[in-house]
């Protein structure tokens, strides 16, 4: 099943996230509003966007604060029913984008469904 799902990843017209959800084999398309923040800065900073992909464990968006590896943030969505912590596992630039993997600090019940 690992093999469709990357397979159908392969598009040449992939977006900055689409192209770093192809080294997460379980990465399932979704699409929800958020706003991350990084957490432990001296400068607040926070940011809305979406996520595109998400694993059981991780959630992969696109991002335009300068995050790093193993920098902490809060992920939220509107309703609350989202409000967790998360360590940056990946980045990834392409054309000026920058596409962001973040592993949950804690495990998530019913997050993405597990196929």
């Amino acid at each position: 099943m690992a093999t469709e799902k990357t397979n159908s990843l392969g598009s040449s017209e992939l977006s900055v996230v689409g192209r770093l959800a192809k080294f997460f084999p379980e990465a399932t398309p979704v699409r929800i509003p958020i706003s991350v923040s990084r957490k432990g800065s001296a400068v607040p900073e926070s940011e809305a966007t979406i996520i595109e992909f998400g694993t059981p464990r991780e959630v992969l968006f696109a991002c335009r604060m300068p995050l790093e590896f193993a920098d902490k943030v809060s992920l939220q969505n509107a309703d609350g029913s989202l409000r967790t912590d998360a360590w940056v596992v990946a980045v990834q630039s392409h054309a000026g984008q920058a596409a962001v993997a973040a592993r949950f600090t804690q495990e998530i019940a019913n997050w993405v469904i597990k196929p």
